[in-house]
């Protein structure tokens, strides 16, 4: 049951497409691991099995074969009791003729019983040889698969890596570019920009402030010719006349 068990996990393994969980998967690399994980353990539970049933094929196999070699030598001895029976027959002596044929006997009804055995047995030895071919390509097929998931690891660290160092340069350039109103020259510029736009505030407050002085020097003449005009009306003349003087 247990061979089984495992002959089914290397199937279901086997079958995995990588592609696809990975595809489906939040985070490959932790997915890559779980999958290293679980092929480098059933590789050795694998190989535990195959060992296990090598030992008991090979144990098998050779009673198989002291069956046939048991079922050999009796086979010799029931050959040489019965020609010693025939030698001893033509001799006249029929009663130990008859002793070597019954040991003749004994030695065929045991040939036969060892080659019963090997023939049950044959077939047992066929099918742990046919398990033991699956698992070692099970087993086989597995270690590839292996090699590609941690070829497939290694190749997503690498591109994984890339993509980080990619990412720090993008980051270092746009940290650089004059253009970026985030980066230290553009925030450097910004604040030029407002000290220029403060500069030309100040200049052009500066020019409103003279205008409005020389405003008031043009008030202070309409109020000169005013009290000129009263002066004039005051000892009987005209504003006209004030004009005209």
């Amino acid at each position: 049951m247990a061979k089984q068990s495992i002959f089914g996990r290397i199937s279901t393994l086997m079958k995995a497409n990588i592609n696809a969980l990975l595809d489906s998967a939040e985070d490959p690399q932790k997915m890559l691991d779980q999958l290293v994980r679980d092929y480098t353990n059933s590789i050795a539970d694998a190989e535990s099995a195959i060992a296990e049933t090598i030992g008991n094929l090979r144990l098998l196999e050779r009673d198989h074969q002291e069956d046939l070699q048991a079922a050999s030598e009796w086979g010799s001895k029931a050959l040489a009791a019965s020609r010693k029976a025939d030698e001893l027959r033509t001799a006249g002596n029929t009663t130990d003729a008859d002793k070597f044929d019954n040991l003749a006997k004994i030695a065929l009804q045991r040939q036969i019983s060892e080659e019963n055995e090997a023939k049950a047995i044959a077939p047992t030895i066929a099918a742990q040889n046919e398990v033991v071919a699956k698992l070692k390509d099970g087993l086989n097929g597995m270690k590839q698969k292996l090699e590609q998931l941690k070829s497939k690891r290694t190749e997503l660290l690498a591109r994984s890596k890339v993509a980080e160092a990619q990412t720090k340069v993008h980051d270092a350039v746009r940290s650089i570019d004059v253009l970026d109103p985030t980066s230290e020259l553009g925030r450097f510029e910004d604040k030029v920009r407002r000290q220029e736009a403060l500069a030309t505030g100040k200049q052009e407050l500066a020019a409103s402030s003279l205008d409005a002085q020389f405003n008031q020097l043009e008030d202070v003449g309409e109020l000169t010719e005013v009290e000129a005009r009263l002066a004039a009306l005051k000892t009987g003349g005209t504003p006209q006349a004030a004009i005209g003087n």
